[in-house]
């Protein structure tokens, strides 16, 4: 960026410092104006005094990606003070573990009825609900009504 687009719009960092933001700034390369909440995460976590030093020890190549690494622990830290974005990492992994198991308790299924061999099983049942009570409003395929089932509860009436 050439220094006349520094001096008419002073990037996110310097205008959230309430400083003047100068040709050399290190900031205004990655916290552009348009987007004040990114610095202002990034100072409430790290602190700009911080940042600046981080940023001057880094390959000028590599910044960007130590800016929106930054930006996202910093966005994760905000939304989970005690685990931040290994909080999410860790749900992501369980839900990776939840839906494996799913996946290989359906090709069984699957491997069994193309050899008809017996009647597929059905997959583990999901986790219950959040403690919340409410449910993404995803369900399972076994989790759907088969009209057919109804209709066999209902003409054996029960007796046999």
């Amino acid at each position: 960026m050439s220094s006349s687009g520094y001096s008419s719009s002073p990037c996110a960092a310097c205008k959230f410092l309430r400083r003047k933001c100068m040709p050399d700034c290190i900031f205004a390369p990655y916290f552009p104006p348009e987007e004040p909440q990114k610095f202002a995460n990034v100072h409430k976590i790290f602190g700009a005094s911080n940042v600046s030093k981080l940023l001057n020890e880094v390959p000028t190549f590599q910044r960007e990606d130590a800016v929106n690494s930054l930006a996202y622990e910093a966005e994760a830290r905000l939304k989970d003070p005690v685990y931040g974005c290994v909080g999410a990492i860790s749900v992501l992994q369980r839900q990776v573990i939840t839906l494996q198991r799913e996946l290989d308790a359906t090709n069984a299924n699957l491997f069994r009825y193309a050899y008809n061999e017996m009647p597929p099983l059905r997959p583990p049942q999901p986790p219950p609900p959040s403690a919340a009570g409410q449910s993404s409003g995803f369900c399972y395929p076994y989790q759907w009504n088969d009209p057919s089932d109804e209709d066999n509860e209902r003409s054996s009436g029960g007796n046999m």
